[in-house]
């Protein structure tokens, strides 16, 4: 709907307070990189770029300086030449880059634009757009399913079944959404009902089923849902001395692989954490082991 490809039922979009409804999409001055790039198979590198500018019918000379110059900024000007089928999936993305860019447009959109890319190529195209949107000092907006790609952005929304139904900084979304529902979504396993027994200056101190919490409430006293990320746990089988209020005894009831880097385990209590597979052979950790459960009484959030 931002690019013009589908109209609102509802509602407007302006874009520097003016409305886009009755224009055209090529009317809008909006960059787009799809998800599979869409480049022009019947045309090289360099046709593919300029494109858009010849079909605004721009200058010949003007042109080739404006696709000469985004070439050289994203290091591909060696491409020029080069049929779009014989490309990488991260030159690929460049060129896409360079086709959207070289129109100066205001907004900038991507469509899952680093799905198709290997982890090392991946690494480096995300270097290549975060340096266009601080050079460009462009708006840019992404679609992605991956949420370490959103933690790029300076504010996020999660949409559901066609509905945005939050919307803040990443920080906001991931350690203190709105819901549990949200919660969820982002990667929250430790969600956990109690109830306010103190509170005093906005420091309280929340019951659950199985031990005894300290967190930051704006809640003065009730029931609430207590949402901690696991990878704000830290796990030990000594109790160190610290300013960390939060220091949970338990027992090692299950250990899984989620990734290459980590292991989540899961205690008697019901906590989960994330500890890498260095820290589990350091702790030389094993199921039916104490351990201490720590984390900071800021790595809560309360929801009522």
């Amino acid at each position: 709907m931002i690019a013009g490809f589908h109209n609102l039922k509802s509602g407007e979009i302006l874009i520097k307070g003016q409305d886009m409804r009755n224009m055209k999409p090529y009317e809008r001055n909006i960059g787009f990189v799809y998800q599979d790039y869409s480049l022009f198979p019947h045309m090289n590198v360099e046709n593919n770029i300029s494109f858009g500018l010849r079909v605004q019918g721009i200058n010949s000379e003007l042109v080739k300086n404006k696709v000469r110059d985004i070439m050289e900024k994203l290091e591909i000007d060696h491409l020029k030449n080069r049929s779009t089928r014989t490309l990488s999936g991260g030159e690929q993305q460049k060129v896409a880059l360079a086709r959207a860019l070289v129109v100066n447009p205001q907004i900038l959109l991507l469509d899952e634009p680093f799905s198709a890319l290997d982890p090392v190529t991946k690494k480096d195209a995300i270097k290549v757009v975060e340096q266009i949107h601080r050079d460009h000092n462009l708006t840019t907006i992404e679609v992605t399913h991956n949420q370490d790609e959103a933690m790029l952005g300076d504010r996020l929304s999660v949409i559901m079944s066609g509905e945005i139904i939050e919307t803040g900084s990443p920080k906001e979304i991931f350690n203190s959404p709105k819901n549990q529902k949200v919660a969820n979504f982002v990667g929250i396993e430790n969600i956990i009902e109690g109830k306010i027994i103190k509170n005093k200056n906005g420091y309280a101190e929340v019951k659950t089923e199985n031990f005894n919490l300290h967190c930051l409430s704006e809640f003065e006293s009730g029931r609430v849902t207590i949402f901690i990320r696991p990878e704000n746990i830290v796990l030990s089988k000594i109790l160190f001395r610290s300013s960390i209020r939060n220091n949970i005894e338990s027992q090692v009831k299950e250990m899984l692989i989620v990734s290459k880097e980590l292991i989540q385990i899961t205690l008697e209590n019901g906590l989960k954490a994330y500890i890498t597979f260095n820290a589990r052979d350091d702790l030389n950790l094993n199921i039916g082991d104490k351990v201490y459960a720590s984390f900071k009484a800021t790595s809560v959030s309360l929801k009522k």
